[in-house]
């Protein structure tokens, strides 16, 4: 259930999304309350569901990285189950219920390319089922657009051992 942040929320989410690496006395010190303060709401926020702590990626400066949206039309209505499916796909940055042509948007992130775009549509959707029809839109440059990396990248870069 969602849940209505106070104008204190607003601030340290700003603060926090200015400078994710902002110190709990940096923080204070700028919002003009106690470090107790911060750090209370900041454990609100996090236990609440409305505030994750996370690095953002900005894919088009990453080489090889390829993000597309995916319009999806369903067979029946049952949208709350599909797009939890389909939102924990590995390739999934995130999916969402929507009002017009489609019934879900999905990103979809990948470090294959086109083969990976292919395999989403062909293996991961195709394993879901109720899907009457797909679009898929490649995008090919975006500004000011931080992606959360689906959970199939993030565990293959972590078991890739970053070099080591």
């Amino acid at each position: 259930m969602a849940r209505d942040v106070d104008a204190l929320d607003k601030v340290l989410v700003g603060l926090l999304e200015e400078e994710g690496r902002l110190s709990l006395a940096d923080t204070a010190e700028r919002s003009g309350v106690s470090r107790p303060t911060v750090a209370a709401r900041f454990k609100s926020l996090v236990a609440d569901g409305v505030l994750r702590v996370s690095g953002l990626v900005n894919t088009f400066e990453v080489r090889g990285i390829t993000t597309a949206l995916v319009g999806l039309s369903l067979d029946g209505f049952n949208l709350d189950q599909k797009v939890e499916q389909i939102a924990a796909l590995d390739d999934v940055s995130w999916a969402a219920v929507v009002t017009g042509r489609y019934d879900i948007i999905v990103e979809v992130v990948t470090d294959e390319g086109m083969t990976g775009l292919y395999n989403f549509l062909s293996e991961s959707l195709g394993g879901i089922g109720g899907i009457s029809s797909t679009e898929m839109f490649v995008v090919m440059k975006a500004r000011n657009k931080w992606t959360l990396l689906p959970s199939g990248m993030r565990t293959a870069w972590i078991g890739r051992g970053g070099g080591r």
